[in-house]
């Protein structure tokens, strides 16, 4: 009789960018204020990564961490698997260059993906289907943006709302009960107009046109995204609950994608689960895109507040629009 293995989340790391950007900072360049900002989206002040740093540098210092907490090496990674939408470059992949700055030297398999805001959770899941599989043993899973140099300064709907920063999990196969109880990954490709960088790709190829019409910044309908976001996001929420025989009362902890104070609070009434078991810290980082459930997750289980035997629920959504939810069992 085989046993059946589980993904077991053995460590967590992350990375703060050095620089802070405050709302009274954004009030010197765009037409905006502190009140506006705080009342609109929860934030205060947002991470701003120092000249010379790039994604990869701050990818692979969040995986050292959760490397460090696993108590494993580089060498013992079997995969690395990144969710980023501001890679270092077009090609090769970002997780290429984390493997070679962590010093993995066993050309275990390296690649990204691009789900936006719900990276990390796609990352997981992906991670999740080959520890179960028994094609990997242990994977590092990295959520990461650098989104200020995506960023224009000019639009205030979108430049007070990002940061940037990396977060990461170590997983391992494990038989016994703690680990990812479940995934739950969805696309609406109908609605992938809603928050886009417009140039760069094989659609519109850069040109001094697009750098000069700005089209190689991130655009968002923002009062769109968050009527999705609030659905779609308590749908996936219900799903996951549903799946694994849970209601609002059995969850622990909601380490949830820090879009906006707003969304989590209008998730919060949606699916019961009081505000005050969501993990929450827009506040200072604004919104990290894939690096914000990690990053949470990594200053909760540090702070102490996730024990044994706690479940969590982890939602998330981004461009595509895609979104997603994950159980798991501490």
């Amino acid at each position: 009789m085989s046993v059946q293995l589980r993904t077991r989340i053995v460590g967590t790391g992350s990375y703060r960018a050095e620089g802070v950007l405050t709302n009274a900072d954004l009030e010197k360049i765009v037409d905006t204020s502190n009140d506006w900002i705080v009342e609109r989206t929860g934030i205060r002040e947002r991470r701003v990564a120092g000249d010379g740093v790039c994604t990869s540098d701050m990818a692979a210092a969040a995986l050292r961490g959760a490397l460090e907490m696993a108590g494993k090496t580089a060498n013992d990674l079997d995969m690395i698997i990144c969710g980023t939408v501001t890679p270092d470059r077009p090609l090769p992949a970002n997780a290429a260059y984390v493997q070679h700055k962590i010093g993995a030297t066993n050309h275990c398999a390296s690649f990204d993906i691009a789900a936006a805001c719900a990276g990390f959770i796609y990352g997981l899941s992906v991670a999740d289907s080959f520890v179960r599989t028994g094609k990997a043993r242990t994977v590092g899973v990295i959520g990461v943006e650098l989104l200020s140099r995506v960023l224009d300064y000019k639009d205030r709907n979108t430049c007070v709302l990002f940061g940037d920063g990396a977060g990461a999990v170590v997983v391992t196969a494990d038989n016994g009960e703690a680990g990812v109880l479940s995934t739950h990954l969805f696309t609406d490709g109908s609605l992938t107009e809603l928050l886009i960088i417009p140039a760069g790709g094989s659609r519109l190829p850069a040109s001094a046109e697009t750098v000069a019409a700005r089209q190689h910044y991130v655009s968002m309908e923002g009062k769109e995204v968050f009527r999705y976001a609030v659905r779609y996001l308590s749908q996936a929420a219900e799903i996951a609950l549903a799946q694994n025989g849970m209601g609002p009362g059995d969850v622990d902890l909601v380490v949830a994608h820090q879009a906006n104070l707003r969304i989590l609070d209008g998730v919060s009434k949606r699916v019961k689960i009081p505000l005050d078991r969501f993990v929450l810290n827009i506040e200072k980082y604004g919104n990290t895109s894939s690096a914000s459930i990690p990053i949470a997750l990594d200053e909760a289980v540090r702070a102490g507040r996730i024990a044994k035997g706690n479940a969590l629920l982890m939602v998330a959504l981004g461009g595509g629009i895609s979104w997603g939810s994950a159980v798991v069992k501490w």
